[in-house]
């Protein structure tokens, strides 16, 4: 504010000097010039105006890319499975959330929207972006075209930071960076899948909890899910549910024992 100030009293003595020094003799001159003054200040103050605007929008937007978070996300559209569409977005500081659309019942006419927010472990959000710059941050042809090869949906990657903003959508790849890459996220989304019928199951209907920690601990011990720790929170409420038999309570305890790194 006060070098707006600053810069409309420049304008106006400028101004004021500027039409003195071209004052005929005997013609008043503070009407006059007070008059050209205020009209061109008018429009010089507008453009000062305009000028800071730009100035500032400039340094905000300079900031936000400055600061922006990198991301790595995977989007899986596959009609006919379960969920037929999900998204997984992990930024650089461990945070990550899920977007699916699966039924939590086969009974449901269409899917349900589920959104959840988690935290990946260190070593699985380092691994996630090591595989990112090792795939050249889905930069160029990552899809193997070969038109042979099922269907097994459309998958898309994109990486974005301060710098750049790339994404590659393929079916198959043979860059063996994006098929850890791909594993790895299925694995999570099954996981957290996992962690939604729970949820839903503890709340209404406590009887399949039983089936369905098994299932996990099967697919747990055929490296079919990851990070268990995602869906800490479902497991330790069923723990600590004494509504739910000993035996529910006792295998979500053992998962969670199994979402603890080693050595902790």
């Amino acid at each position: 504010m006060m070098r707006l100030q600053a810069a409309s009293t420049f304008w106006h003595n400028s101004l004021y000097m500027f039409f003195n020094q071209f004052r005929p003799a005997g013609i008043p001159t503070e009407r006059k010039a007070s008059a050209a003054v205020r009209s061109v200040e008018r429009r010089h103050g507008t453009h000062v105006f305009v000028f800071v605007c730009l100035i500032l929008c400039t340094a905000l937007s300079a900031r936000a890319q400055q600061t922006m978070v990198p991301t790595v996300a995977f989007t899986c559209d596959f009609p006919g499975s379960e969920p037929d569409h999900y998204v997984i977005s992990v930024s650089d500081d461990g945070n990550a959330s899920y977007d699916s659309d699966g039924k939590l019942s086969p009974e449901s006419a269409a899917g349900d929207p589920y959104h959840s927010d988690f935290t990946l472990s260190q070593a699985a959000h380092t691994r996630v972006f090591d595989l990112a710059k090792r795939a050249h941050y889905f930069e160029g042809q990552i899809d193997s075209k070969n038109k042979n090869l099922a269907s097994t949906g459309t998958k898309t990657l994109t990486y974005a930071d301060a710098q750049k903003n790339t994404r590659a959508t393929y079916n198959y790849s043979p860059v063996p960076a994006v098929q850890e890459l791909t594993n790895f996220f299925q694995a999570l989304s099954a996981t957290l899948e996992f962690g939604r019928r729970l949820d839903y199951y503890l709340h209404y209907q406590k009887l399949a909890l039983d089936e369905e920690l098994k299932k996990m601990e099967e697919m747990w011990n055929s490296h079919q899910i990851q990070e268990i720790s995602s869906v800490a929170t479902v497991l330790q409420k069923i723990a600590d549910d004494p509504t739910v038999i000993k035996v529910v309570r006792a295998r979500a305890q053992h998962l969670l024992q199994l979402a603890v790194p080693k050595g902790k």
